[in-house]
């Protein structure tokens, strides 16, 4: 991954001239992530290249979650023009392999994930974020049709399937919770632990250009139904409890939480998919019977019956995990 050919004067122009430039990560858009070194000095380079990508966002909530007291990466030096940020490095340490290797630490982790949402949902969404409710749900699912069907093989209810999902939302869309902002991308690959920070300062947040603002449950079961690692079913209950406990939410709150559960994994089965056919990244294949395990699941609570029921009817069970055994 080679940096970008106009980094070196960025960096020269914001007093990192001669830095070594080290590959770091991509993710699934065009972003792509550099380590800058000097001495004993660090810091990261995003490249987000126009038209493509647009930096602006990602400054304006980082800049805004530190207002409120979490961890975001400071912005050094920024040429929004040309696409590129210098950040704050959070280090090494993303959630997800640190607890590949301290499989004894989960429950307090997912404790401090749990608290960064219930701290985050004490203030008013960030203002001027985009809407996301009952139509953005709707257009979201959607992506599962235009996806994940045709490329199975699938001939589907396309008016039963919209009518089974305005069916289990609407009550989640009316349920009267005030919005929040909504990161999205909450999950433990997008967490980094930062040294040196305790409490939800110890969490590093990345990915949340993208950020929304809708219902508090929505991060929530991201971070629990991760599409990239497996959380116990026993950490999710005590993680939804310790949600509810903390903000008095109820009954209304758990069904909100399987529903939404059950649209952004439904979303998501239909984004790998898009993400293989048309973006030829075929290892996201590899997450689709996770994807499954996650939506049937969610399907059997209470509130989903028409969505469960249009699944039933419409795609057989060898259409489900059955063709992503060989990727996954």
């Amino acid at each position: 991954m080679t940096p970008p050919a106009h980094a070196p004067e960025f960096l020269a122009s914001c007093g990192w001239k001669g830095a070594d430039v080290l590959p770091l990560a991509g993710d699934a858009s065009f972003r792509r992530y550099f380590r800058v070194v000097q001495g004993d000095r660090s810091a990261v380079l995003m490249d987000a290249p126009p038209p493509h990508e647009d930096p602006r966002p990602f400054v304006a909530i980082a800049e805004w979650l530190a207002s409120v007291g979490l961890s975001a990466p400071e912005i050094i030096a920024r040429d929004l023009d040309k696409g590129l940020l210098l950040l704050g490095d959070f280090g090494d340490w993303r959630l997800r392999e640190w607890l590949d290797d301290n499989p004894d630490g989960e429950r307090e982790l997912y404790e401090v994930a749990t608290d960064v949402l219930i701290h985050l949902h004490q203030h008013r969404p960030m203002p001027g974020l985009p809407v996301h409710g009952l139509d953005q749900w709707l257009e979201e699912v959607k992506l599962f049709t235009d996806w994940y069907c045709p490329a199975v093989g699938l001939e589907i209810d396309a008016a039963g399937y919209r009518e089974a999902w305005t069916r289990a939302l609407s009550p989640v869309a009316g349920d009267g919770m005030s919005p929040v902002t909504v990161l999205r991308d909450y999950h433990a690959e997008n967490i980094m632990l930062v040294a040196g920070r305790g409490g939800v300062e110890h969490f590093g947040l990345l990915d949340f250009q993208d950020a929304l603002s809708g219902h508090p449950a929505y991060d929530l079961a991201s971070v629990l139904e991760d599409a990239r690692r497996d959380v116990p079913a026993a950490i999710e209950r005590a993680m939804i409890d310790r949600y509810i406990a903390a903000t008095g939410h109820g009954e209304a709150f758990e069904r909100a939480y399987w529903a939404l559960a059950a649209q952004r994994n439904t979303r998501i089965l239909g984004v790998f998919t898009r993400l293989w056919k048309r973006d030829n990244k075929p290892h996201y294949r590899q997450f689709q019977p996770r994807m499954w395990g996650l939506l049937e699941r969610d399907l059997e609570q209470p509130g989903l019956e028409p969505v469960r029921d249009w699944f039933d009817a419409n795609v057989p069970a060898r259409y489900r995990r059955d063709p992503w055994r060989e990727a996954a």
